[in-house]
């Protein structure tokens, strides 16, 4: 399973800041109730929505949070395959559509479920921290809290625990998974198994570079579609990552630095591509 990352939640929060701030809902309807949470009616989904106005829209590590002119909020965590569309009122529902909210101008946004693993909670301001994860959970958003490579390294070395697993831990770093961190390791010229305290300066900084280096360009980009984890933005245009990438599902052909062919492993349970130039 390839769940989103933090490029592709912070490009459909972008869009979605774009194209719906100021915008009155006109109706809104649960279709598949599975998704949603503390809604146990479909005509409970619009009970606290029709009517308001969208205010802002945020982002908690990877839940997007839609902020209401009426102290309401629809928080949204997308699972496996799950994806925001906004299209015309008069365009038929695809088959994954759970939810459906139409405004009074602009159509409608869509949220598709196919897996049945996302979340949509309408909670109220007081409530909004009852809907995200624990916060022991929500590791370090380098987006909406920069470090400076120093902070970063003190970071990093308080842990004894290989690269792979702790770039992708929720609880260090927010939306870091398989497709970056395999990335952001081979940028940097490190391995997966490395311990984080046995980095040199020199290696925390690389680190640190490409961290920032690649998780910028992804979102620069709008993020990654591949085969195995489609994404599209809320206009159904793909990530252009994927024409960047350096190691992610290239078993097999030339390394950029080595000329030798990437290599594939699994190591604790995800997926590795990496080359003999990582040390």
């Amino acid at each position: 399973m390839i769940n989103l990352e933090l490029p592709e939640i912070e490009t459909l929060r972008r869009d979605l800041e774009r194209d719906i701030v100021g915008r009155k809902i006109k109706s809104a309807e649960a279709i598949v109730l599975k998704s949603f949470d503390g809604i146990k009616t479909k005509a409970d989904f619009g009970k606290n929505l029709v009517g308001a106005k969208v205010e802002a829209v945020g982002r908690s590590g990877l839940a997007i949070i839609i902020t209401l002119d009426n102290e309401y909020n629809i928080v949204v965590q997308l699972g496996e395959n799950g994806r925001l569309e906004k299209v015309p009122t008069r365009e038929d529902n695809a088959s994954d559509i759970v939810a459906v909210i139409t405004f009074t101008q602009t159509g409608d946004l869509r949220i598709g479920d196919k897996k049945g693993s996302s979340s949509i909670h309408v909670v109220h301001d007081d409530d909004v921290e009852s809907a995200l994860p624990p916060p022991e959970e929500r590791g370090l958003d380098l987006l909406e809290s920069p470090l400076s490579w120093v902070d970063f390294g003190r970071l990093v070395v308080n842990y004894d625990t290989p690269l792979k697993l702790m770039l992708t831990d929720p609880a260090v770093f927010v939306g870091i998974g398989d497709v970056y961190s395999n990335e952001i390791l081979f940028d940097a010229g490190l391995r997966h198994d490395r311990s984080s305290s046995s980095l040199s300066t020199q290696e925390i900084r690389r680190l640190y570079r490409s961290v920032v280096g690649i998780m910028h360009d992804a979102i620069k980009y709008r993020g990654t579609s591949l085969e195995e984890r489609p994404f599209t933005d809320l206009h159904g245009e793909p990530g252009e990552y994927a024409d960047h990438l350096a190691v992610f599902g290239k078993t097999g052909q030339l390394s950029p630095r080595s000329r030798e062919p990437i290599r594939k492993t699994s190591f604790k349970h995800q997926v590795v591509y990496y080359c003999n130039t990582q040390v």
